[in-house]
């Protein structure tokens, strides 16, 4: 039964593409798009406009390949010193399947560090601006499909799986002068840009989204624009916008896992991020909320498009499959756009379809993944609270 679901799911999955291709306009003109750009012609763009930058905008910089099908690290050849000012643009994807338009662009993918101990970081976009902690030379990794095993840089899992993954990454890295980076970005921006890029990271160092005071990525994941503190109806809320990307926040959130422990919550959701049911790791996209226990593992409670409320599974990709287990508390598109409020029996639920409950809660997570099928999705939390009979722990 599991392989056929996958397949049927498969089959929905191509046949919305092929929809898509018959409706795609023909691109005339350069990508707005970073994952949109070919490697070589990013590379091109960026070479030629650097060459008619005033002299000192640039201090140094770097063209670089970042290819996808082996281990991550690729030396970029360039020395940063301590305290210096970078900003860096990716462009590319990585595909895993073209046929079901399975790729990750390099927001997620594209990874940095400088020397080669870490600490690893990406960036909340394609393109992102940062000081170097240290001196050492700048490598830029390809994440997917592998899983990082600690914040060095060693990826956790088995590296022949890099062998599958075609397409590639280019990456232009710009180290500034004493002027810093608005001004550089306002000289690339002035002397023709690429793609936009210099002025859109000029507007994102302008206003940056940061996560809600308490919250902090998860760093095997890293960092995006995804959730941000917002009201909503009049209400204190974490707003969740997805747009092709994924990201999770944590909150320490420490309390014996006693029977009768619950996660209460309210939520808003506008648009699903899945049209396809979410078991699989072809379809795995949604927003949902997660309590982390003392064993590494987590519940996570999720609105599904296709799948039944109730219905519960461990997490469909391959590298989390130990780790998570779903359990869908709304289904469909009835409700969409309003607030509902829900509660969970976590030591319950655990024990139910986890097995035997550990001692502790350790952390309350909010999740959102689209990097599968890339549909936008729209969600705010609010009124989050661990409870255990009278004593109520906000974390929302």
């Amino acid at each position: 039964m599991g392989a056929l679901h996958n397949l049927a799911v498969a089959a929905r999955r191509l046949a919305s593409v092929r929809r898509a291709a018959r409706r795609a306009a023909v691109r005339t003109s350069a990508p707005a798009d970073a994952a949109a750009w070919e490697p070589e012609a990013f590379l091109a763009a960026w070479s030629a406009l650097l060459a008619k930058l005033p002299p000192g905008a640039v201090r140094r910089h770097a063209l670089v390949s970042v290819p996808v099908d082996r281990p991550p690290w690729t030396d970029t050849g360039l020395a940063l010193a301590a305290g210096e000012r970078v900003t860096l643009f990716g462009a590319g994807r990585a595909w895993l399947s073209r046929p079901l338009d399975l790729w990750v662009g390099p927001q997620f993918q594209l990874w940095a560090r400088v020397g080669e101990s870490g600490p690893i970081f990406n960036g909340p976009r394609a393109h992102h601006s940062f000081v170097s902690d240290r001196a050492g030379r700048l490598y830029l990794g390809s994440y997917f499909p592998g899983q990082w095993g600690d914040p060095s840089g060693r990826v956790a899992t088995d590296l022949r799986a890099y062998r599958r993954i075609r397409g590639g990454l280019a990456a232009a890295a710009l180290v500034w002068g004493d002027a810093g980076p608005e001004a550089g970005l306002d000289a690339v921006a002035a002397a023709g840009d690429v793609g936009g890029l210099a002025a859109a990271e000029r507007a994102r160092l302008a206003a940056p989204v940061e996560p809600p005071e308490g919250w902090r990525p998860l760093w095997l994941l890293g960092r995006s624009e995804i959730f941000r503190a917002e009201p909503c109806d009049g209400r204190r809320a974490v707003a969740c916008r997805v747009r092709g990307d994924v990201g999770i926040l944590q909150k320490e959130a420490a309390l014996a896992l006693e029977p009768g422990t619950r996660l209460r919550w309210s939520w808003r959701v506008d648009a699903l991020p899945s049209e396809l049911p979410e078991d699989t790791a072809l379809s795995h996209d949604y927003v949902s909320i997660a309590v982390e226990f003392e064993d590494g593992r987590d519940v996570t409670y999720t609105w599904s498009r296709r799948l039944p409320a109730g219905r519960s599974y461990w997490c469909p990709l391959p590298t989390w499959t130990d780790r998570e287990h779903h359990v869908v508390v709304r289904s469909g598109t009835e409700g969409l756009g309003r607030w509902h409020d829900e509660e969970r029996d976590l030591y319950a639920d655990h024990a139910a379809r986890m097995g035997p409950p550990p001692a502790r809660i350790v952390r309350v997570w909010l999740i959102a993944v689209g990097l599968f099928q890339r549909r936008p999705a729209d969600a705010w939390f609010a009124d989050a609270f661990l409870v255990q009979g009278e004593r109520a722990v906000r974390v929302i």
